[in-house]
């Protein structure tokens, strides 16, 4: 007689059931909280909520198993992130339904000077590098790439845009200054922003020998205190330096005057870890939609791109957000 074992069905109860699980937790809610506009290593999430590294691994494996994170691999790091929901998959609707509540809730004060601690420690080791090398800036820039590599791209980009001859510009780390004689001549003011002062004194040279009469130097943090707006912000290079890339560019469109331009030249994602050592970089690049993301939460309408393949693997992304014109109420 021939006995079959009966076949295993997974239910999709399953799934339903693992989703209720994960969001069932206090701890595990509030890391979705956190992880709205941030990526952190399980090291950073276990600093951040004061609870042991097999401990916060064990609440990620559930919420991981839940399709509530993701995973990005930044050289030997993991870091996490929160997965999207796809209101047409089976718990899509739940997904985004629990994370809408999420988005409502206020960490606790602890938490968040926790984060805070976390961003200064990242924000610490960048400025460190670049006080140590800024003299070797552009030899370490030129390992994965230089300003020569995409700035005909940029300048397409921004010769598009058609601005006038009075119109402003800021440009957000200028690095050795070498892309400021290009604004300068585009418009009528523009703005140099580093909080690097090893930096600046680069662009100063460069604005002393290019005589940019019409380029000021401003030694300040362009997430602090800035109450600068232009018609153009530029930002080459610069994102993967900030702690938290996302509330970066919500600075960022804070700079622009309503119907202003920002450009962003970045790195896709990419795997090669050296980079973090040789050229201070804080994120490995990013995913293309990732900052369509980000620069739609902060307002802005994704516009023209550009993408530029260099010959040691890298790839470049040249990006173009628009901040609307009826837009008064930004800042």
């Amino acid at each position: 007689m021939n006995l079959r074992a009966p076949s295993i069905r997974h239910d999709d109860c399953d799934e339903l059931a693992a989703l209720c699980k994960a969001g069932g937790d206090p701890l595990r809610l509030n890391v979705l909280r956190a992880l709205a506009n941030d990526s952190f290593g399980v090291l950073e999430l276990a600093q951040i909520f004061g609870i042991g590294q097999s401990g916060m691994s064990h609440h990620l494996k559930v919420l991981a198993q839940a399709d509530l994170v993701a995973t990005r691999r930044e050289g030997n790091a993991i870091f996490y992130r929160r997965a999207l929901p796809h209101p047409e998959l089976l718990g899509g609707k739940l997904h985004a339904a629990l994370l809408e509540e999420v988005d409502n809730l206020a960490l606790p004060d602890d938490v968040q000077a926790r984060i805070a601690q976390v961003h200064g420690q990242r924000e610490a080791a960048s400025q460190d590098f670049f006080a140590r090398v800024a003299e070797k800036f552009r030899a370490q820039q030129d390992l994965i790439a230089g300003l020569p590599q995409y700035r005909d791209s940029v300048l397409a980009l921004l010769d598009k845009l058609n601005f006038n001859g009075a119109a402003t510009a800021i440009e957000v780390g200028p690095g050795d200054g070498a892309f400021l004689p290009e604004l300068a001549r585009r418009f009528g003011t523009v703005t140099a922003l580093d909080n690097s002062p090893a930096m600046l004194e680069l662009a100063r040279q460069v604005c002393e020998r290019e005589q940019l009469a019409n380029v000021s130097l401003q030694l300040a943090d362009a997430l602090n205190g800035i109450s600068l707006q232009a018609d153009c912000v530029v930002l080459n290079m610069v994102l993967h330096h900030f702690a938290a890339p996302a509330e970066a560019l919500k600075h960022m469109a804070g700079l622009l005057q309503p119907g202003g331009s920002l450009l962003v030249t970045e790195l896709c994602s990419h795997n090669q870890s050296w980079a973090r050592e040789a050229c201070g970089d804080l994120w490995l690049g990013f995913e293309q939609d990732d900052l369509a993301r980000w620069a739609t939460a902060a307002g802005l309408v994704p516009g023209d791109s550009l993408y530029v393949g260099l010959r040691n693997g890298f790839q470049i992304q040249v990006r173009h957000f628009l901040r609307p014109a009826g837009d008064t109420h930004h800042r």
